[in-house]
């Protein structure tokens, strides 16, 4: 199946979140209360298993060959943009996993507004837009309230990765964990490191890698 065979059905439904096969989708304004039913909803997991969410997915190369090699653990995919959506839906259908599931939206508005707290066990945030220039940094997704809002949805001793090749975001984030009492580095300085053996590739990560950047993984534990 190809992603251009899978349409998002928003007609009439701009401003509402609701759940159909597999992906939720979460507005950009939100005007009608939803209530998130759970991550051992039918209309979700329909299980208890362990929930991984890895924000920023992309096309969803990454999560979507974690979620074939681990099928005892539930994978959530966040993506805002409509056409990597599609791609990630695309491989759920053609690769049959029913332990992969689709946040269509803002990760830190459906994180907010919809994740009951204590519910998730590790969280991926790879390669996100970097917003180089100082002016835009107020754009990226690591930010003190959104590092507040991971920290409540995720159990005791869960697990934050961040992956980059931009040296100046990783500075910002060990920076914002850093400040954080929440928070530790299972990293000693430099509190990253620049080989994670089996951590999986991404469109990105070879693109990066193929231009001779330098890639590094950050890990913050839940205190």
């Amino acid at each position: 199946m190809r992603p251009s065979d899978l349409k998002i059905p928003v007609e009439g439904n701009e401003c509402q979140a609701f759940i159909y096969d597999r992906l939720l989708r979460v507005p950009k304004v939100l005007e009608k209360k939803f209530e998130f039913p759970g991550w051992q909803h039918p209309d979700l997991f329909g299980n208890g298993n362990k929930v991984q969410i890895e924000y920023c997915s992309g096309n969803g190369g990454w999560i979507a060959s974690k979620a074939a090699e681990d099928p005892t653990k539930n994978w959530v995919a966040i993506e805002m943009r409509v056409g990597r959506s599609r791609k990630i839906w695309s491989k759920i259908k053609n690769l049959q996993l029913s332990n992969l599931f689709i946040v269509h939206g803002e990760g830190y508005k459906a994180t907010k507004e919809l994740f009951p707290s204590a519910s998730v066990q590790n969280i991926y945030i790879n390669f996100p837009d970097p917003w180089p220039k100082r002016r835009h940094s107020k754009y990226r997704i690591i930010q003190p309230a959104f590092v507040a809002e991971m920290s409540r949805i995720l159990l005791p001793g869960g697990t934050v990765t961040f992956v980059t090749d931009d040296e100046q975001y990783s500075e910002w984030t060990i920076e914002i964990f850093s400040k954080s009492e929440i928070f530790s580095s299972d990293y000693p300085e430099p509190y990253y490191c620049l080989e994670w053996q089996d951590y999986g590739t991404s469109y990105f990560e070879d693109l990066w890698r193929q231009q001779g950047k330098i890639v590094r993984y950050h890990h913050f534990r839940k205190l």
